[in-house]
């Protein structure tokens, strides 16, 4: 056994029998109606082994482990584990003693599901030795090994339909300009037909306001005064009207006789 190499179990049945098989008469194969089924030589564990690239079937006894025999399988299907012609649950195996000696015994299953995994764990092995045949031929060779030609060959030309891509981009339209706030919030215009609210300051301001929008009280004097920032401004008292039954024309009636008479303050008229 080589360096690295490590025992690994593939497969273990509790259950298999062994049969003393006659002579093949024919090169056509075992049948296992030709042997007494209901006479096994031995019964005991099986256990499949492998070391690299050899698997080993291994005939155990169920309680001690003993070992009864053991069959060395270099290659499957091959010479060391035959199927027999007539029955799925049946195998020939060629067991060795380690001294050269060889025998072909017969072995089965009482059911039909652990001969199937007995079949597919020695064939998932030499698939695996396989592989590992052609990783090693392709490591010692890289050259030899098929490489992939993404080259154009002569003639050959590819299409690009550029138009469809161009409607496809253009099916989706401009984005939308979004509108720019002019501050952190935006405020939503009002819906039509609506009233605008009025915003209604704070108390403390709706105070300040009504006590500036009160008028002070009318001084007994001629005279409106208001005080404004600490100073204080007269207001001019509107004139009553003159009675219906004066005569609003005045002096202007009267002959011209001096300047000083027209520019009366009261008639309403300005001299230039």
């Amino acid at each position: 056994m080589e360096e690295g190499e490590y025992e690994s179990v593939l497969c273990v049945k509790p259950e298999v029998h062994v049969y003393r098989i006659p002579p093949r008469a024919t090169n056509r194969g075992y049948r296992a109606a030709e042997w007494q089924l209901d006479q096994p030589s031995w019964s005991g564990r099986l256990r499949i082994t492998a070391k690299g690239q050899v698997a080993y079937i291994k005939l155990e006894d169920r309680t001690s482990g003993e070992l009864f025999a053991q069959a060395p399988v270099d290659q499957f299907p091959g010479t060391a584990v035959e199927s027999v012609m007539d029955s799925s649950r049946y195998f020939v195996v060629r067991i060795e003693d380690g001294n050269g000696r060889r025998a072909f015994i017969g072995i089965g299953f009482g059911d039909r599901g652990d001969a199937f995994d007995f079949n597919v764990a020695l064939q998932d092995h030499f698939k695996w030795v396989k592989q590992q045949c052609e990783f090693a031929k392709q490591a010692e060779n890289p050259d030899q090994g098929p490489k992939l030609d993404l080259s154009f060959k002569e003639g050959q030309t590819i299409k690009l339909n550029i138009a469809n891509m161009k409607k496809k981009e253009g099916a989706a339209g401009p984005p939308r300009a979004r509108p720019a706030s002019t501050g952190g919030l935006s405020l939503l215009p009002p819906p039509p037909g609506g009233k605008t609210s009025t915003l209604i300051p704070p108390p403390g301001e709706q105070l300040s306001v009504a006590a500036s929008v009160v008028q002070p009280a009318v001084a007994p004097s001629s005279d409106l005064e208001t005080s404004i920032g600490g100073a204080t401004v007269s207001w001019p008292q509107p004139k009553p009207a003159a009675p219906a039954t004066a005569d609003i024309w005045g002096d202007f009636t009267k002959s011209t006789g001096s300047t000083s008479s027209q520019t009366q303050p009261g008639t309403g008229w300005v001299q230039f």
